[in-house]
C-alpha cells in the first residue's frame, strides 16, 4: 500500500488549496504537509518541532489554537496570508489534525477541492478511499504498511493483510458506511502474510462519502501511526509480564525457561538462556574474564528451537577473547549484527555451531546478580527485519536483571535444598535391614515442586530378645531446622529404645523432649515445634505388635494370603502438645505379614481424601504382598501417582518373621536358692539338644548369677527362658523393680561381682521393666567366640 492510485474522481479541484498539519498537545508542529509548505514557503524540516505560534503574523494565540477560526500566518517570502482553519482532536491521543485554507478561497466547493488535494499529496496522514463495496479506490500516505507492491484499484484489504486484521478494519468501515456516523481514532493492527513477524498499529478515523443527494458513495479512512505509543505500551506489558511470570518457581531450569519465553515474540524471534554449569547445581559461578571455555550450558529456549548445532543441555564451545565479550562480562548488554559476530567468532565451525540461519541482529544481556554473572540471555531477530533499538536494549536489560535475581534465588534455594537433603539422608538409617524378627525396607521422597526439605524419618531399631522397633515420624515445619530436629528426635528414640519402655511410655518421654526443644527456639516460631510419630514394637516370639501413636495414622497390615488386617488404635496428640497419655494397642500379626508404616503425605493431599488414599495404598500392597520389599516400595509409590508437591513422603515396609517353637525353652521356678542347680541342669540339657554344648559352661555361670540374684533380692516366681536364633538369648524374670547395677567390687568384698561376671561372659546385657516386674536378658554369639572380642 506504499504506492497510491492517481485517480481521485470528479470535484477534486475543491481540495487543491487545503493545507494540513498535525500538532501535539503543546501546540508543537509534528507533521507538515506539502501544500502547507507551498503556501507558506517553509518545508517540514524548518517547521516540525517548533510551536505553531511562531508562524502567527501577529504573535497572538496560546500554546494550542482554538478548535476553529481564522489567523494570519507569516510567509517565508514576506507578507502574511489569512487562513480559515479547523482542528480535529485525534482519539486516544493529545495530537490534533489542523485543516486550513486561505480565506480568499474558503468557499465550500473550493475548500473541498483543496482538502482532497492536500490530503492526497501529503505523507504524514495515510488516506484510503473505499467504494460502496469496500473495494479500494485510492491508497496513499502509508509507506510503512506491509506488502510493498502497488495496490490496484478494486483490491480488497484481504489481498495484503491477514484475514483477522482485514475483517476488523472492514467491520469498522462498514459500520461507518451504514450509519453515517464517523469513526474517530480507532486503533487498528495491520499485519501482512507477505512480511511475517512484522506488525504496525495505526489510529484510524473514517467518514462516509455522499453524493449531492446524500446517497453513500464510499468511505474515506485516515490513518496516523500509533506504533511508537504501542511499542511503549508493549514494553510496559513485557516488564509487567516478566515481573509476574519469572521467579514463580525455585527450580533453576524452569526459571530460565520462563525468562526465555517472556521476550519472544515481543522483542525477538528466538530467545535462549545459557547458564554456568555451577549455577545448575546451586554453586557460585566462577568469576571469568576473557575468552576460553566459560563452562556455559544451553538451558532454555523460548520456542524449543536452538541456534546452530546447539541443543538443550549442551556445553557451549570455547569463545575467543574479544572486547565485546569482556563488555558482557562486566555486566553490560551488547548488540551485534551478523557481520560483526562472524568477525568476532572467526572460526567457521564455531559460527555454524552457535548461529541460526538467516538471522541479522543479536542482543546478549548478561544475567548478573549479587556480583556474579550467572549466564546470559540471547535475543535473536530472524523474521523481523527491524534492528534492535535503544529502547529494546534497555527493556531486555531490565528483564534480564529481574530474571537474574530470580535465577539466583533458585540457585541459592537449590544449594540449601541439596544441603538439607544431604543432611537428612545422612541422618536416616540404612534403607534395608534383615533381622530374625523381620525384613524391612524404607523409602523417603523429599517434597517436590520447589518446597523445602521436611522432617520426615523412618527407623528400624533391633531390640533385645530379638524384638524390633519400627518408627515413622514427621517434624512440623521445613528446612534445616526441621531436619536437625528430626535428627535429635531419632537419636532420642534410639536412647529411649535401649531402656525398653513400652511404646506409650517412650512417646511420653519423647513428648517432654519436644517441649524442651520448643523452649529453645525463638518465641515467634515456638508453636511450630511439634512432631508426629508412630512407634511399633514387634516380638517374633509371641508374634505380637505393641503400637502407640502421637498424631500418626495406624499401620496398614496385609496378611500372607493377601487379605487386609484392620488395625484400630487411639492416636494421641502430636509430640510437643503435652498433658495427654498415649494409649498402647497390642495386636497379633501372622508371620509373613506385610506391615506398612507411613507418613500422611503418602495418602492425603491434592484431590485425595484420607479414606481414598488408604484404600489405594492397601490395594497396592495387597497386589504385591510377596514381592521383594524394595520393589514393593517403588511400585507402591508409582501406583499412588502424583503425590502432594509440598509434602515429604516416608514409607517403611516390614515383612514379619517368627521364632520357631523348638527354638524357645522356658521354665518357672519358686523363690528358693535350691532351684539354681535345677536351672543349670535344665539349660545344660537344652543346649545339648540344640547342639550348643560349647556354650554350656558360660551359660551356666550366667544363669547361676541371674537366678541367684532374682531369688535373693526380688523373690519369686522366677522365670527362665532361652531363645536360639542368630544369638543365644537368656532371660531371667522376677517380680522386683530394683535396678540392677554393674559395679567394681573391692578386693575384700564378699559380693558385687555377679553382674560384672555376666557382662564379661556375654556380648551384651540389659534390663527391661513390665507391669509386674523386670527381665534381665543377655546375648551370646552362637559361634562360641569371645564376647569381649566378637
Amino acid at each position: 500500500m506504499s504506492a497510491a492510485s492517481s485517480h481521485v474522481g470528479p470535484g477534486s479541484a475543491a481540495f487543491d488549496a487545503l493545507v494540513t498539519a498535525v500538532l501535539d498537545g503543546e501546540g508543537t508542529v509534528v507533521r507538515w504537509s506539502r501544500a502547507a509548505a507551498e503556501l507558506l514557503g517553509y518545508d517540514a524540516t524548518e517547521v516540525c518541532g517548533r510551536p505553531v505560534r511562531d508562524l502567527l503574523a501577529d504573535g497572538s494565540g496560546g500554546a494550542c489554537p482554538p478548535a476553529r477560526g481564522s489567523v494570519r500566518l507569516n510567509r517565508r517570502q514576506g507578507g502574511a496570508v489569512e487562513v480559515a482553519y479547523r482542528a480535529f482532536r485525534l482519539a486516544e491521543s493529545a495530537e490534533s489534525l489542523v485543516v486550513a485554507a486561505p480565506n480568499r478561497r474558503a468557499g465550500a466547493e473550493d475548500l473541498g477541492a483543496s482538502l482532497v488535494r492536500a490530503l492526497f499529496s501529503q505523507d504524514a496522514i495515510g488516506v484510503v478511499v473505499h467504494g460502496p463495496d469496500l473495494a479500494l479506490l485510492h491508497a496513499g500516505g502509508l509507506p510503512a504498511m506491509p506488502g510493498g507492491a502497488p495496490v490496484p484499484p478494486g483490491a480488497r484489504l484481504r489481498d495484503f493483510l491477514v484475514p483477522e486484521d482485514a475483517d476488523d478494519i472492514e467491520a469498522s468501515l462498514r459500520q461507518v458506511l451504514e450509519s453515517g456516523a464517523p469513526l474517530i481514532g480507532g486503533e487498528k493492527r495491520m499485519r501482512s502474510p507477505l512480511a511475517p513477524g512484522r506488525e504496525r498499529f495505526l489510529r484510524m478515523s473514517a467518514v462516509r462519502l455522499e453524493d449531492e443527494d446524500g446517497r453513500p458513495m464510499g468511505v474515506a479512512a485516515f490513518f496516523t501511526y500509533a506504533t511508537g505509543a504501542q511499542r511503549a505500551r508493549s514494553h510496559l506489558d513485557l516488564l509487567r509480564e516478566a515481573a509476574i511470570r519469572v521467579g514463580g518457581s525455585l527450580d533453576v531450569a524452569r526459571t530460565a525457561q520462563e525468562l526465555a519465553e517472556t521476550i519472544v515474540p515481543g522483542i525477538g524471534d528466538l530467545g535462549i538462556v545459557d547458564l554456568a554449569e555451577a549455577v545448575l547445581t546451586g554453586d557460585e559461578p566462577p568469576h571469568r574474564s576473557g575468552g576460553g571455555d566459560l563452562h556455559l550450558r544451553a538451558v532454555a529456549s523460548a520456542t524449543g528451537q536452538w541456534p546452530g548445532r546447539v541443543r538443550k543441555g549442551d556445553a557451549l564451545p570455547p569463545l575467543p577473547d574479544h572486547p565485546s565479550l569482556r563488555t558482557l562480562q562486566r555486566g553490560k548488554t551488547i548488540v551485534m549484527t551478523r557481520d560483526e559476530l562472524l568477525a568476532v567468532l572467526g572460526d567457521r565451525s564455531a559460527a555454524e555451531a552457535l548461529l541460526p540461519e538467516a538471522w541479522h541482529s543479536l542482543m546478549i544481556a548478561p544475567l548478573y546478580a549479587r556480583g556474579s554473572m550467572l549466564g546470559d540471555l540471547q535475543v535473536w531477530r530472524v523474521a523481523d527485519p527491524e534492528p534492535f533499538t535503544r529502547e529494546d536494549t534497555d527493556l531486555v536489560t531490565q528483564i534480564a536483571s529481574r530474571g537474574a535475581l530470580a535465577i539466583d534465588n533458585a540457585r541459592r534455594y537449590t544449594r540449601e535444598h541439596r544441603a538439607a537433603v544431604a543432611l537428612q539422608q545422612s541422618l536416616l538409617p540404612r534403607a534395608t535391614t534383615d533381622t530374625p524378627a523381620a525384613e524391612t525396607a524404607g523409602l523417603y521422597r523429599p517434597a517436590g515442586g520447589g518446597a523445602e526439605i521436611g522432617g520426615d524419618w523412618f527407623d528400624a531399631i533391633p531390640l533385645p530378645s530379638l524384638r524390633l522397633a519400627l518408627v515413622v515420624g514427621d517434624v512440623a515445619g521445613r528446612g534445616l531446622r526441621a531436619t536437625v530436629a528430626m535428627g535429635r528426635l531419632r537419636a532420642a528414640i534410639h536412647t529411649l529404645a535401649d531402656l525398653e519402655p513400652d511404646p506409650g511410655e517412650l512417646l511420653t518421654r519423647l513428648d517432654a523432649l519436644v517441649q524442651r526443644l520448643a523452649a529453645e527456639v525463638p518465641a515467634e516460631i515456638r508453636d511450630t515445634v511439634t512432631a508426629a510419630c508412630l512407634y511399633v514394637v514387634y516380638d517374633p516370639v509371641t508374634c505380637q505388635c505393641m503400637i502407640a501413636s502421637a498424631g500418626q495414622l495406624p499401620p496398614v497390615v496385609v496378611r500372607p494370603d493377601g487379605t487386609e488386617q484392620e488395625i484400630r488404635i487411639s492416636p494421641g496428640p502430636p509430640l510437643g502438645v503435652g498433658g495427654m497419655p498415649f494409649e498402647v494397642t497390642t495386636v497379633e500379626v501372622e508371620p509373613g505379614s506385610l506391615i506398612a508404616l507411613h507418613t500422611k503425605g503418602l495418602v492425603i493431599g491434592g484431590d485425595r481424601d484420607l479414606d481414598a488414599g488408604l484404600r489405594r495404598l492397601t490395594d497396592s500392597l495387597r497386589a504385591r504382598s510377596r514381592t521383594p520389599l524394595r520393589d514393593t516400595g517403588r511400585a507402591v509409590l508409582g501406583d499412588l501417582g502424583e503425590l502432594p508437591r509440598g509434602e515429604d513422603v516416608t514409607l517403611l515396609l516390614t515383612r514379619t518373621r517368627a521364632v520357631q517353637g523348638d527354638h524357645i525353652a522356658s521354665w518357672d521356678f519358686p523363690a528358693d536358692l535350691r532351684i539354681v542347680a535345677e536351672a543349670r541342669e535344665k539349660i545344660t540339657r537344652q543346649l545339648a539338644a540344640w547342639g550348643l554344648d560349647e556354650l554350656s559352661f558360660t551359660t551356666e555361670l550366667v544363669v547361676s548369677e541371674l537366678v541367684t540374684n532374682a531369688v535373693r533380692y526380688a523373690g519369686g516366681p522366677v522365670g527362665l527362658r532361652l531363645i536360639r536364633e542368630d544369638v543365644l538369648v537368656c532371660e531371667v524374670t522376677d517380680p522386683g523393680n530394683t535396678q540392677p547395677r554393674l559395679r567394681q567390687a573391692g578386693s575384700t568384698d564378699e559380693g558385687g561381682r555377679g553382674l560384672f561376671l555376666v557382662a564379661q561372659l556375654t556380648s551384651r546385657w540389659g534390663c527391661r521393666y513390665g507391669q509386674t516386674g523386670k527381665t534381665i536378658w543377655t546375648e551370646q554369639p552362637l559361634d562360641g567366640s569371645d564376647p569381649a572380642i566378637g
